[in-house]
């Protein structure tokens, strides 16, 4: 059940002590001088914490240990893709007070979980990101972390204070679960860098948000809120909140209803799915659009229909990705106002200030990029700062990477794209560089789509 519902996407102080796990052999891999400074560094707010000095800090040395989840991981990527290996350096583990127990990571049953990575060789910049989907903290180690820490960034990532099919549970009001996302985020961006400061023994030079999905949206709204944080970002197809629409809330009861045989392929494409993506349709009926909806959907308006999904999503897979049927039928324009305000205090406005680069795949069918990418570009604009913004639709990408195992000879994996955009975001903080201007990136055969991709 777990990796299904994973593709949706979805109490001590500091020990004393350096913990490993380690045979004395790879012990003596690690870095000493590391595991001493580790030890007396701890992560400003945090309610618990656990550091190892590892010879490895990549998903594939990983693996199988307490310091990665690759069950979390699944679907994200595409089979073939070439990770870096071969970092080492100090893993944190840990979670700042909370009081919701939706993520099980360490039997900790605790919320607000994160993970800090700081490599030996450090070039003096920080990456951070937010879980996509209902995932935790781990959920990007494979996308995002092994690039980075290759490059010689710190990493953090946290599980954005609630996980799972039930996150809609979290909070006393509408928008409250959604809410803590970015509250936990700009905890976790400021609690990093003091760390790595501390642990360093000097200052952060350049600090990059950024994310997939959720974690895209977490991208934006922290580059709208808060310049002092951050330099940049990479948001790749970043979830789309706006209180008037669009928003997941009023493309996805239009695939519900198609679901349930309520809704024709017309109304799809009027709803904002591209032509194109309906052999996709089946594969999200079944995985993501029923519970995306219901989940979204009691998160922002759980008086629409309180019996479904109730106190939970479900308790069996089918359950929980089985849509309600009232959902078919929902209207977000016609709800009440409580619900768009729900949404305004979650709402994105374009209003960058800082430089970010958005990708969005042209047959993604979870979130359409016609509702989603192209509004947030108007919307940069509209706000008058397009000159932070670049955009690139990448011909053939979808939702997940690891769809494209299913469907090479239609799809392609946004990944390598994303890692060029993060590579082109430095050069354009570093050195003044732009990157290329918005375009559509093309699907170009007779290449190596799941691990090359050219900007330009």
């Amino acid at each position: 059940m777990r990796p299904a519902l994973r593709r949706f996407a979805l109490a001590g102080l500091a020990l004393a002590a350096c913990t490993t796990g380690l045979t004395p052999a790879h012990a003596r891999a690690a870095d000493a001088p590391a595991c001493t400074r580790a030890a007396r560094v701890t992560v400003p707010g945090a309610a618990h914490e656990r550091r190892a000095c590892l010879p490895d800090l990549t998903t594939a040395a990983l693996a199988g240990t307490p310091y990665t989840d690759t069950a979390d991981q699944a679907g994200l990527a595409a089979k073939g893709t070439r990770n870096p290996t071969g970092v080492p350096g100090v893993q944190i583990d840990g979670y700042f007070p909370d009081t919701s127990r939706t993520n099980a990571e360490h039997g900790w049953h605790h919320d607000a979980q994160f993970v800090l990575r700081l490599p030996t060789h450090w070039n003096g910049g920080l990456v951070v990101t937010g879980a996509p989907g209902n995932r935790t903290q781990y959920a990007t180690d494979a996308l995002i972390s092994d690039y980075v820490l290759a490059a010689g960034y710190a990493y953090a990532a946290t599980d954005k204070g609630n996980t799972g099919p039930d996150f809609y549970r979290d909070g006393r009001r509408p928008g409250d679960a959604v809410a803590e996302w970015n509250r936990r985020t700009t905890q976790l961006t400021r609690a990093a860098r003091t760390t790595v400061h501390r642990y360093y023994g000097r200052p952060v030079r350049r600090t990059v948000m950024t994310g997939i999905s959720n974690g895209g949206y977490l991208t934006r709204w922290q580059l709208e809120h808060h310049p002092e944080l951050y330099d940049g970002g990479v948001d790749w197809e970043g979830t789309l909140w706006t209180s008037r629409g669009p928003n997941p809330l009023t493309s996805l009861p239009t695939a519900v209803a198609w679901s349930t045989g309520t809704a024709t392929d017309d109304d799809m494409y009027r709803a904002g799915f591209a032509r194109g993506s309906a052999f996709l349709w089946p594969y999200h009926r079944s995985t993501y659009w029923g519970l995306t909806q219901k989940a979204y959907r009691a998160a922002v308006d759980p008086g629409y229909d309180p019996r479904c999904p109730g106190a939970s999503a479900g308790s069996t897979p089918e359950q929980i990705l089985a849509p309600c049927p009232s959902d078919a039928r929902y209207d977000y324009a016609a709800r009440p106002s409580a619900v768009q305000a729900a949404v305004d205090r979650i709402a994105l406005t374009g209003a960058l200030t800082r430089p970010l680069i958005t990708l969005h795949g042209t047959l993604d069918t979870l979130l359409p990029k016609s509702a989603d990418s192209d509004v947030y570009q108007r919307m940069v604009a509209r706000s008058g700062r397009a000159g932070l913004h670049r955009y690139y639709a990448v011909a053939g990408g979808n939702h997940v990477d690891g769809l494209y195992d299913t469907f090479p000879h239609c799809l392609r994996p946004v990944l390598p794209c994303y890692r060029s955009s993060f590579d082109a975001l430095i050069t354009w903080l570093d050195h003044g560089t732009p990157p290329p201007p918005n375009h559509t990136v093309p699907r170009t055969p007779h290449t190596d789509l799941v691990n090359t991709c050219s900007l330009r």
